[in-house]
């Protein structure tokens, strides 16, 4: 079992950055790779990044390539998501995920964690 808690979620103006931060408990964190998500009013959840349990391999959604990057600490049990240059449409509740294996696939994540609310302003 492995639990997952967002912070660093908050208001922030267009241009802006945050960095997304989510800890796992649990002692296996480093055997899963870790993606983010998000999700929008009345839209579907959505891929943003992810990241292999080694950190040699990561995935991003063309929305996130160039703007966003993903890491990890596995000393720490903590998956991150830079995110700079942020636009209005990347308001969103953001969720990290566990996986067995790195995927861009909602489904085929296990752990989730409750999401920490981005909103950015115009």
């Amino acid at each position: 079992q492995v639990q997952l808690v967002e912070s660093g979620g908050g208001l922030v103006q267009a241009g802006g950055s945050l960095k997304l931060s989510c800890t796992a408990s649990g002692r296996t964190f480093s055997s899963y790779a870790m993606g983010w998500f998000r999700q929008a009013p009345g839209k579907e959840r959505e891929f943003v990044a992810a990241i292999s349990w080694s950190s040699i391999s990561t995935r991003y959604a063309d929305s996130a390539k160039g703007r966003c990057t993903i890491s990890r600490d596995n000393a720490k049990n903590t998956v991150y998501l830079q995110m700079n240059s942020l636009k209005p449409e990347d308001t969103a509740a953001y969720y990290c995920a566990a996986s067995p294996g790195l995927t861009m696939y909602a489904h085929e994540y296990m752990y989730w964690g409750q999401g920490t609310q981005v909103t950015v302003s115009s």
